[in-house]
């Protein structure tokens, strides 16, 4: 296989996650070979550099398309960019995932342009409450992922350790500042969290041994690595 083009890298913008097998089941049910996927892309989408082994490197996982690649891809695969993408986590993934250009939820939003790229740059979100729900209404982010989207994700893990750790008690109305949920709710996912490391670390130390402190640790450790998940996950079975 000949070296694969791409653009320079100073017009290359990073991609969003891509599917790769959902790229190749696509085109695969269109009847269309590398080559076609490939010509549309050069004749349609003014891709000069678009081959048959660029689109091949995609579809194998070795190359992830830019933005306007996965853009131009999807017209030519007569699907939504959603349908490229893995699993969104960053604002700009979940823009690109709805089809939206930046402009256009920079508008939605009221924000400036340049601010709100910025954002998506960062991301660092800047948007006041009613901006957020305009985001998350437009982008149709679920809670978990406006909190991801919005930069909250990393504070939501700290209060929820520490919350598992010590007296969650005190951790509801802070949680609650990031998740705007009903209070009893919280206090339950809370104290669930609570129990269940508190419980664990109990249950792996009565093994005893000498490396029962060690093991506890570790146990701990994985606990509160996961505790964003688990506190979802938590929420939703309590709400379904």
């Amino acid at each position: 296989m000949s070296p694969v083009p791409r653009p320079p890298a100073h017009t290359r913008q990073p991609g969003p996650p891509f599917n790769a097998p959902a790229a190749r089941r696509l085109r695969a049910a269109l009847g269309m070979t590398p080559d076609h996927v490939a010509h549309g892309l050069r004749a349609s989408y003014a891709l000069p550099h678009a081959t048959p082994d660029l689109v091949i490197a995609w579809e194998r996982g070795a190359l992830t398309p830019s933005h306007p690649e996965l853009t131009a891809l999807a017209g030519v695969l007569w699907c939504s960019p959603g349908e490229l993408i893995g699993r969104p986590r960053t604002l700009r993934e979940h823009r690109v995932a709805q089809g939206f250009a930046p402009e256009d939820v920079a508008r939605a939003v009221g924000h400036e342009f340049l601010a709100y790229t910025r954002m998506e740059e960062s991301g660092q979100w800047r948007g006041t409450d009613r901006q957020s729900a305009v985001l998350a209404e437009l982008l149709d982010l679920s809670l978990p992922d406006l909190v991801t989207v919005t930069g909250l994700e990393a504070r939501l893990a700290d209060l929820l350790r520490t919350a598992a750790r010590t007296r969650w008690q005190a951790y509801v109305r802070p949680v609650g500042r990031i998740v705007p949920l009903d209070r009893r709710l919280l206090e339950e996912t809370l104290q669930e969290l609570h129990q269940d490391y508190q419980g664990q670390m109990v249950a792996t130390l009565s093994w005893g041994g000498g490396g029962a402190a060690g093991a506890a640790s570790d146990a701990g450790r994985d606990f509160l690595d996961r505790i964003v998940d688990t506190f979802w996950t938590s929420l939703e079975s309590r709400t379904a």
